[in-house]
């Protein structure tokens, strides 16, 4: 059975927002005390967080679809629609946020680190909000925003000061047990460890984390054995510790070519050149061990490493190697920069910016794309025409229409809101210049106006009755 999972991709998909409610005021003597519908709750955003008592993605992995809850609809009294509830998943520490393409979208380090996977739509508005001195009892309101859905992927890799790397049954994972409390699988066989093992060591005042990362081979920077699956797990590391094998069966190896070897597959893997480098020859307990420990330490101390002659079943060496590597850690820890506050990065719009964007289309259709315009459309319900005369002031306003002329649109041609997969289609009519005045006045009610003087209504009552007199005379031929 699976335990340990290192990458995922899951698909997060955030609330909706609740619809806007569109509602008359009612009480005795009062029928139409003006408009009252509330708005809609916003949905529930998806949010990754960095917890420390998590250290794998196995939970993500069997179950890869999660979802906020939505916004409540809104009420007539002006009562708003409740608000989802926000979609928290804890994820290890070293998660990489990436995109289908590859693209990193965050990399998530340090306890309590946040990222929004998925923003939660906008409640609609309700028609009191929408309610203005021109518009005094809007018979419409706006729908909630769909929540954002988004497939991404889930990477970890290991927050640990060094990493142990080698061949497999070097006694990466006996020297990790002896160094500290961790408990990974030992026996006589290759690839042995299938899995990251990570180990807490103290070392006079410092105190590190070690990583027992799976045996590597030759080709392991393109995917043979377990390399690439787990190269990923050593990019965070301070140090790197090439454990060798002194003591090997296998006649056509020997430790200096495994050293060139899986040098050249952290070469291929990149990244890691700037990382400082402890050679360790393991098993020195054994005589053939000790023997050839001494005949290659020479050449490895030439090319400029440290070398530490150790052995893990023994406890031969360790104290001198923990301290050793504590104190490079100490050092790499004094030369890492100072943490700075976090920054907001302001990136303002151009002033030229209209904040959407008309272009013509091979089949003819005038193609409107903008966050605004295309939030607006989702927005709008169709079946009401008075929402859709809305929509349309709002466009014109944004200065949609004007566009569209400059584009060449004409009477009758097509225009698309939005994305090919999800866009409102509609023969664009041009508003004229005389009836923009009266398209600002939807959802007006002379109902809801002040009262006339008396003189003025005696007036209007009288032109009506001149009016029918006029008519009856018309039609009556004697």
């Amino acid at each position: 059975m699976t335990t340990f999972v290192d990458r995922v991709e899951l698909h997060a998909a955030a609330g909706n927002g609740g619809h806007g409610c569109a509602s008359v005021h009612r009480e005795k003597f009062k029928p139409l005390g003006g408009p009252d519908g509330g708005n809609g709750g916003r949905g529930g955003d998806v949010t990754l967080v960095v917890d420390q008592d998590v250290t794998t993605l196995l939970d993500y992995h069997h179950s890869p679809h999660r979802k906020a809850t939505n916004g409540q609809p809104g009420a007539g009294d002006n009562r708003s629609g409740k608000d989802g509830q926000d979609l928290i998943l804890p994820v290890p520490d070293g998660t990489v946020v990436l995109d289908k393409d590859g693209n990193v979208l965050a990399d998530l380090v340090g306890q309590g680190t946040t990222f929004v996977a998925g923003q939660g739509g906008r409640g609609g508005l309700g028609n009191a909000a929408l309610a203005s001195a021109r518009r005094k009892a809007p018979g419409f309101a706006l729908l909630g925003e769909p929540g954002e859905s988004r497939d991404i992927v889930l990477e970890l890799k290991t927050v640990a000061d060094v990493a142990l790397v080698g061949y497999p049954s070097a006694g990466k994972s006996s020297l990790i047990s002896v160094l500290s409390a961790a408990k990974p699988k030992i026996a006589d066989y290759p690839f042995t460890t299938l899995v990251p093992n990570l180990g807490v060591v103290t070392a006079g005042g410092t105190v590190y984390t070690i990583a027992d990362v799976p045996g590597l081979i030759p080709g392991a920077s393109q995917g043979k054995g377990l390399g690439l699956e787990f190269l990923r797990h050593v990019e965070r590391c301070s140090v790197l510790v090439h454990v060798l094998d002194t003591a090997t069966l296998e006649s056509d190896r020997d430790p200096v070519s495994d050293l060139d070897i899986i040098e050249e597959e952290l070469k291929q893997y990149g990244g890691l050149e700037d990382r400082p480098r402890i050679v360790v020859l393991n098993k020195i307990d054994i005589p053939d061990g000790q023997d050839l420990a001494d005949m290659i330490r020479p050449e490895l101390e030439a090319r400029g490493y440290r070398v530490f002659e150790v052995s893990a079943v023994a406890h031969m060496g360790l104290k001198e190697l923990s301290f050793a590597l504590a104190g490079v850690i100490a050092e790499a820890r004094a030369a890492k920069p100072v943490e700075e506050a976090t920054r907001i990065v302001i990136r303002p719009k151009a002033v030229d910016d209209a904040g959407f964007t008309v272009t013509l289309e091979e089949d003819g259709i005038y193609r409107v794309r903008g966050e605004k315009p295309e939030r607006w459309v989702r927005q709008t319900d169709f079946n009401n025409d008075e929402a859709v005369g809305y929509l349309a002031d709002r466009l014109n306003r944004l200065g949609v229409e004007d566009e569209l002329m400059k584009a060449g649109a004409r009477a009758g041609d097509g225009v698309a809101i939005g994305a090919e997969d999800n866009a409102v289609v509609f023969d664009w009519e041009p508003t004229v210049a005389a009836g923009a005045e009266m398209l600002g006045r939807r959802g007006e009610d002379h109902r809801l106006e002040a009262p006339r003087p008396a003189a003025q209504r005696r007036r209007d009552r009288e032109a009506e009755r001149d009016e029918v007199q006029r008519e009856f005379d018309d039609f009556n031929p004697f």
